[in-house]
C-alpha cells in the first residue's frame, strides 16, 4: 500500500468564506480527528490531495507543523458537478493499529456460455487490516459461473492479516439468467387463438 507525504497547514479560519479562500488558493480545507485528541483544522494541497485519492484507502503521512502523523480518508466531499475536492475528513491511525475499511472488488474471468449477467451486489467488502497494509482492492474469479451461482463474502481470498468486518454469508456477487425475449411474442400469440375459438 502506498504511503503519501503531504504538508498540511494548520487553520484558525471557519466557514463558507474562509473555505472558499483556501480553495482559491488551490487548497483542501480538512479535518484530523482520533485517538481521543481534538480536532485539527488544516488545509492541504488540492492537486497532492486529488492524486493521493485516486488510491482507495490511501495512507497519507502528515507534517503538521512540524510533526509527522498518519492517518487515511473518512469522508471527502465533492463539487458534484465539477469534481473538485470541497473538503476532507481524515481519521488518525497508528502503525500496527487494526481499521475498518471498504475495499473495492473486482470481477475477473468469463461466465460460463449463455449470455448471463453479473451482478455486483456489493461493490465493495468491509473488512478490518492494519492501518499501514490495508490492501488496494480484491479480485473474485467467477471464471465458468452459471446462471444462478453466487460468491459470498466468505469465498473471497483476503491477503493476509485481513479479516472480513461484514456477515461472512452475505451475497457479494451473483449470475443472473440471461432474460429471453421470445416468450413474450408467444403470449401474444396465445391470446390470438384464444380470441379466435
Amino acid at each position: 500500500m502506498s504511503e503519501v507525504k503531504l504538508v498540511a497547514e494548520t487553520r484558525t479560519e471557519f466557514g463558507k468564506g474562509a473555505a472558499r479562500r483556501i480553495r482559491r488558493e488551490n487548497k483542501v480545507p480538512g479535518v484530523v480527528y482520533g485517538h481521543g485528541a481534538d480536532p485539527v483544522h488544516i488545509a492541504l494541497p488540492g492537486h497532492e490531495l486529488l492524486l493521493a485519492l485516486r488510491t482507495s484507502n490511501v495512507l497519507l503521512s502528515l507534517d503538521i507543523e512540524g510533526k509527522t502523523e498518519l492517518a487515511i480518508p473518512k469522508a471527502v466531499q465533492r463539487d458534484a458537478i465539477k469534481g473538485f475536492l470541497e473538503h476532507v475528513d481524515l481519521l488518525l491511525v497508528k502503525r500496527g493499529e487494526k481499521v475498518t475499511v471498504e475495499i473495492p472488488v473486482h470481477a475477473q474471468g468469463e461466465l460460463a456460455a449463455g449470455g448471463n449477467l453479473l451482478e455486483h451486489v456489493l461493490n465493495t467488502l468491509t473488512v478490518e487490516a492494519e492501518a499501514t497494509h490495508i490492501p488496494e482492492s480484491v479480485t473474485v474469479s467467477v471464471e465458468g459461473l452459471e446462471a444462478g451461482a453466487s460468491v459470498l463474502a466468505k469465498d473471497i481470498t483476503l491477503p493476509n492479516g485481513t479479516t472480513l468486518a461484514i456477515d461472512e454469508d452475505a451475497v457479494v456477487l451473483q449470475v443472473l439468467a440471461a432474460q429471453a425475449e421470445e416468450p413474450a411474442a408467444e403470449g401474444e400469440g396465445e391470446g390470438e387463438v384464444a380470441a379466435e375459438a
